[in-house]
């Protein structure tokens, strides 16, 4: 109970996530890999081992509980809405500036931002150009790694029909066989950063589009409604 208790409060404290009491399992079951890897033997020795790392391991707790469940176009309707009128309404507004932000806020492994993309280059007309950039930031440092390299098991894709797919991917051969890398005019259009959505926010914006998907489902209310007037 001590130990599940300080773990709550420092990744409560320090990401926003709130472990009720029945996420025991689900904690134990996580840090056990956790534990393996550093080579400690207890649930008490990992808690000394947080509170005299500090922020350093931090981070594998924070990587180690978050939970990073994602598909392409996952929720297939919150694309259609950008592609049918988030982009059309954001294009005419910044006609003048022809600069287009969008965030992806809890971007897991790519997925997201990548979808975001693909309707984003589909959006643009081809005889205009435009300023266009997509930041994707997670808390997880693991997950943005991945992202960030953008290749995926084919197996991944399938939800992807087939002319997006030659459009937006490049299938590996060779060692690389049975994996698709997104296509590097598509990846250019994506920055991904690290960022603790409840610690300070580097970027300035204004961003026309903000998603945060299956990100607050983690946090307490008053955390929800101070994250959301901060978006805002």
């Amino acid at each position: 109970d001590k130990e599940f208790d300080f773990i709550r409060h420092v990744i409560g404290e320090n990401a926003g996530i709130v472990l009720g009491p029945n996420k025991r399992q689900l904690v134990q079951g996580r840090l056990a890999r956790r534990l393996r890897e550093l080579g400690l033997p207890s649930y008490e020795s990992y808690c000394d081992h947080v509170r005299e790392s500090g922020p350093e391991e931090l981070v594998g707790l924070i990587n180690a509980l978050t939970t990073n469940v994602t598909s392409f176009f996952r929720e297939n309707h919150h694309f259609e809405a950008l592609a049918s009128y988030m982009l059309p309404e954001a294009m005419q507004r910044n006609q003048q500036s022809r600069r287009l932000r969008i965030w992806s806020a809890g971007c897991s492994t790519g997925e997201e931002p990548y979808c975001i993309a693909m309707t984003l280059a589909e959006a643009l007309p081809a005889s205009i150009r435009w300023d266009a950039k997509i930041l994707a930031t997670d808390i997880d440092s693991d997950v943005v790694s991945f992202a960030q390299r953008g290749v995926y098991p084919l197996d991944r894709l399938a939800a992807v029909p087939q002319e997006r797919l030659r459009r937006a991917f490049r299938k590996g051969i060779g060692v690389n066989q049975g994996q698709a890398l997104v296509h590097p005019d598509l990846a250019k259009l994506v920055s991904f950063r690290t960022l603790n959505l409840l610690h300070n926010w580097p970027m300035s914006g204004p961003f026309d589009v903000i998603f945060c998907r299956n990100v607050m489902i983690y946090f307490d209310k008053p955390t929800r409604e101070k994250l959301v007037t901060r978006f805002a």
